[in-house]
């Protein structure tokens, strides 16, 4: 398999560490990954690309990170033909909202009605849980791995 790409999108920079976390988690058992902020991709090259993993927080009251809306805004104008893109993906929240962890569910809604196959379950964490998000992004790329 190629590179990796991990797309992620952020409000205070939890999503970005977690990226890396799972960049190096991806690295470590021999699969190229590189990690780029959402902001920075052109969703026109996704339908070239094989593999990403989606990296976001919940932000606010269910919204994606201002660094992550236009690229969802960007699949939704562009509605690129994304069958042959294989993704996985993972989300940051806070259980104690209604919306929690709803910025991954809605790239994932998106990246699937626009063709792309989800690769495992998508991660979750849950800031309420005191669990350190590095833990369970880890744990969470382990499966990942296995299954690319």
């Amino acid at each position: 398999m190629g590179a990796i790409s991990i797309l992620f999108g952020t409000e205070s920079g939890n999503a970005e560490l977690v990226a890396d976390d799972i960049a190096g988690t991806f690295n470590d058992a021999g699969v190229k990954a590189e990690v780029v902020a959402m902001e920075d991709v052109d969703v026109a090259d996704l339908s070239e690309t094989e593999t990403i993993a989606v990296i976001t927080s919940t932000y606010g009251e269910g919204e994606l990170p201002a660094m992550a809306a236009p690229f969802q805004q960007a699949l939704l104008d562009a509605r690129p033909d994304l069958s042959a893109l294989r993704f996985a993906a993972f989300g940051l929240g806070d259980s104690t909202y209604e919306t929690y962890n709803n910025a991954i569910g809605v790239l994932v809604k998106d990246l699937t009605a626009l063709g792309a196959r989800q690769i495992g379950e998508t991660g979750r964490h849950d800031a309420v849980s005191g669990e350190p998000f590095t833990d369970i992004a880890v744990a969470w790329a382990r499966n990942i791995v296995a299954e690319l």
